[in-house]
């Protein structure tokens, strides 16, 4: 049996974490999380008697520090992160640090935010004829840098959809990289602190992605996606889809 969980509750609404992450959060004896990026109602199936502990102003070390020594007390822990654990949230230096105590880890994926905001803004991503790709990706920043071959703008020249975190510190140089591929007429959503209460979702041509963010003052917990797709909203048109189509045949309908 794993000693601890590392969740992705998703981008901040509890009604959007999974069934098995709420149930360890519910019989978690420790819990500790990220609250910069973490609402506090994520903790609303909490066991009244758990140990909070948040982990902001924290260390690698710290945190490995108090994971060893709780468990050390035959005490369950949940780590909570963000979104999902695919996704920058810096967990393999801390499963390899359990792992060399000697503490037996499991997994618990999430919802990301690109498919929190995709769902509020009731688009597919990939449409027929349109578009079929995604790209996660983010500039580099003071903690990470991105490799010269992810270079933002050689991964615009796909024009798929393309969600980027962590950018809004750096939106202008990212505008200017995302135009030398897609036309300035490109819709743009910006969308700010996905599921959280004080939520927030613009949708934009690309020529204005910056003159929105600085209107805003958006600084953090913001994510764009810009999409051939996100044109459907606006225009109220839409591709349809072979699959479903009468006269398409497959193995389950002739």
């Amino acid at each position: 049996m794993p000693q601890v969980y590392i969740i992705g509750v998703g981008p901040g609404d509890p009604d959007l974490l999974t069934v098995k992450g709420q149930r360890i959060i519910a019989t978690a004896d420790v819990i500790l999380y990220a609250d910069s990026l973490i609402p506090d109602r994520i903790l609303a199936h909490a066991h009244p008697d758990a140990e909070i502990i948040k982990t902001s102003d924290r260390t690698l070390e710290q945190i490995i520090s108090i994971i060893v020594e709780r468990v050390g007390l035959g005490l369950n822990i949940a780590r909570l992160h963000s979104g999902d654990l695919t996704l920058y949230s810096a967990i393999s230096e801390q499963i390899h640090a359990l792992k060399a105590a000697n503490i037996t880890v499991e997994l618990v994926p999430g919802i990301s935010a690109f498919q929190a905001a995709a769902a509020k803004l009731q688009v597919e991503l990939t449409v027929p004829e349109i578009v079929q790709t995604i790209i996660l990706t983010r500039p580099t920043g003071r903690a990470s840098a991105v490799p010269i071959a992810e270079d933002l703008a050689s991964l615009a020249a796909h024009r798929s959809s393309l969600c980027l975190y962590l950018a809004a510190r750096h939106v202008k140089t990212a505008q200017a990289q995302l135009l030398q591929h897609y036309p300035p007429e490109t819709p743009v959503a910006i969308c700010f602190r996905v599921g959280w209460a004080d939520e927030r979702i613009w949708v934009v041509p690309l020529s204005e992605m910056v003159l929105v963010t600085a209107r805003e003052n958006l600084v953090r917990t913001t994510m764009y996606i810009i999409s051939p797709a996100l044109a459907q909203i606006a225009e109220g048109t839409q591709t349809r889809s072979q699959l479903y189509h009468p006269q398409h045949q497959h193995l389950f309908r002739n």
